[in-house]
């Protein structure tokens, strides 16, 4: 399934990043942010509450919901007009929140596919404390934040997402 849900990250970060470059209009950003929001929570309900659920399974739903949250957020301001000052909020929230887990991927990492999922980690810790910069504390780094988070999107979501459903990386 993680194959599934990096497809979909990435789908949804690389067309984030082309909304906040001014290529995607407001009125339709939400239609991906809506189905990738849809797609990791059925994907974090499976994990945690899935007939197998154990403490790693619902370690990997609960990381998995921080993404659902901010997409689902992030449609949700489209249509009732909020300034993002909570997204931002909670973006530095999860950045807080992903530390250890980046820290421990990395020390744990012994195949090519760890050390990539690791840093993927880490480049979405850094992805949301951007967020946070942006929206919270309102820092002019619009054009910044879009390309990183198109880059973002094709390195730990589009790229690995679809290599793992081909069967490259294992």
């Amino acid at each position: 399934m993680l194959g599934l849900t990096l497809l979909y990250v990435g789908a949804v970060l690389c067309l984030n990043g082309l909304w906040l470059l001014g290529r995607i209009g407001d009125r339709e950003i939400w239609i991906v942010n809506i189905f990738s929001g849809g797609v990791t929570l059925l994907v974090a309900l499976h994990l945690i509450f899935g007939n197998d659920a154990n403490l790693a399974s619902i370690k990997a739903g609960a990381l998995t919901l921080l993404f659902t949250l901010t997409y689902l957020w992030v449609a949700l301001n489209r249509f009732n007009g909020a300034d993002g000052r909570g997204l931002g909020w909670f973006s530095l929230f999860v950045s807080i929140t992903v530390i250890p887990v980046a820290i421990d991927s990395l020390q744990h990492a012994v195949t090519v596919w760890d050390v990539w999922f690791a840093w993927c980690w880490v480049g979405w810790c850094v992805l949301w404390f951007l967020y946070f910069m942006l929206l919270a504390l309102q820092r002019p780094i619009l054009k910044l934040a879009g390309v990183a988070t198109v880059l973002t999107g094709i390195l730990t979501g589009w790229l690995p997402g679809y290599l793992l459903l081909n069967g490259t990386l294992t």
